[in-house]
């Protein structure tokens, strides 16, 4: 069967202009988006999350004004925005929009969602929608229950909304493979958005789902190809301090980076690309620099001796994909 997928190789996550970690004014956010298009970057993602609505807001007033048949948008469902009388501040996003989050994983909620972002974001249709953080960081607590609530609920009316036409793809977007090879094994997703997970140094994605897509036609669209900043040179990881080893691996791949004149960050997001199962691989930025950056480093030139040295070194295994 073959499926929906975002155009890639390389698309924008707008997290970050929903206020993420610090507030950006429209005006850089307009030019970072601009940046994007003028850059060909044909895919867009964004969520009600970031920012309770900010980031659709603004994803809307550029991608309205653009062809419609010309680019892809994705957003998500999972939580609905309420009104409120005082600003939510959802860690760790700072926007003081006057709405506040309500986890809504039925039915009913999933179809309400995809309505009030078509409105908030002013265009006619969504092409792919994510059931949002169904699983975070781990599964503990309410995981199980919350996964039997979407499947029953958000994932069949998801599965009708595609039937009928008002998108064209659905599937979860996530930090953990496994809910992913759940929905696998229990419905019926195109692709799923992996954040962290699938990177340079964080292979959980290749265990199982990326094996599980490839039997069923499904795609992975990588979002934090930079793990939260360490492979940018940063120092956290999913963002929190990152752990003493995953500094030194990142320092190793540096190193063999530094020694055949790459820069980690271009192998970070090409190494992404080149896994067939990937679609696309969407990193955030606040500013039209960083985006034009980011379209370099897609295209930058890697020499086939440094995917070679790292996978002699053991900072790759020998079977996963490189370019």
């Amino acid at each position: 069967m073959a499926r929906f997928a975002p155009p890639g190789p390389l698309g924008f996550g707008g997290a970050p202009l929903g206020d993420m970690f610090a507030k950006v004014d429209d005006a850089t956010a307009e030019a970072a988006l601009e940046a994007a298009w003028d850059s060909g970057i044909r895919y867009y993602d964004t969520a009600p999350h970031y920012g309770a609505g900010l980031s659709e807001h603004r994803f809307g007033a550029m991608l309205r004004r653009k062809p419609r048949d010309e680019y892809v948008i994705s957003t998500k469902v999972g939580r609905l925005l309420e009104p409120t009388t005082e600003p939510e501040l959802a860690h760790p996003f700072l926007s003081t929009m006057m709405f506040r989050r309500k986890q809504d994983y039925t039915a009913a909620g999933a179809r309400r969602s995809v309505e009030d972002s078509l409105q908030r974001m002013g265009i006619g249709r969504i092409d792919v929608v994510y059931v949002h953080d169904l699983a975070t960081d781990h599964l503990g607590d309410g995981y199980d229950a919350a996964f039997r609530i979407a499947r029953d609920g958000a994932f069949r009316e998801l599965i009708r909304m595609r039937e009928e036409g008002m998108i064209r793809a659905w599937g979860l977007g996530v930090n953990l493979p496994e809910p992913c090879v759940r929905a696998l094994q229990e419905s019926d997703p195109d692709v799923f958005l992996l954040a962290g997970r699938y990177s340079l140094i964080d292979l959980a994605g290749t265990k199982e789902l990326f094996p599980l897509c490839a039997e069923r036609g499904a795609h992975v669209v990588v979002g934090g190809p930079y793990n939260s900043g360490l492979l940018a040179g940063g120092t956290t990881f999913d963002y929190q301090e990152a752990p003493p080893e995953q500094v030194a691996a990142r320092d190793r791949m540096a190193a063999v980076a530094a020694k055949h004149g790459v820069d980690l960050k271009a192998a970070a997001l090409q190494f992404c690309a080149a896994n067939p199962v990937v679609a696309s691989v969407i990193p955030g930025a606040k500013h039209a620099d960083r985006v034009r950056q980011n379209a370099a480093l897609m295209q930058a030139e890697v020499p086939a001796a440094f995917w070679a040295a790292l996978k002699q070194q053991g900072l790759l295994p020998p079977e996963v994909p490189t370019p």
